[in-house]
């Protein structure tokens, strides 16, 4: 059996994916284990009446501790 935890973050991208990938790369830096990364909302910044970039909040899931 494992145990997991779950953070909430918000990460930005010049694409969806890139905003994802973001949150991969940034909370890897503090985080070990990252299993999955789950993203609720996602908005597009504009200016001009051009997307600018994107951002996603997302829940990173990462395992804590391991029995068994």
């Amino acid at each position: 059996m494992s145990l997991a935890k779950v953070i909430e973050v918000i990460g930005e991208g010049d694409t969806m994916e890139g905003a994802v990938q973001n949150v991969a790369a940034e909370a890897s830096k503090t985080v070990d284990n990252i299993k999955s990364i789950y993203c609720e909302n996602i908005q597009a910044i504009v200016e001009n009446n051009s997307v600018i970039k994107y951002r996603v909040n997302a829940k990173v899931t990462f395992i804590i501790g391991k029995k068994g």
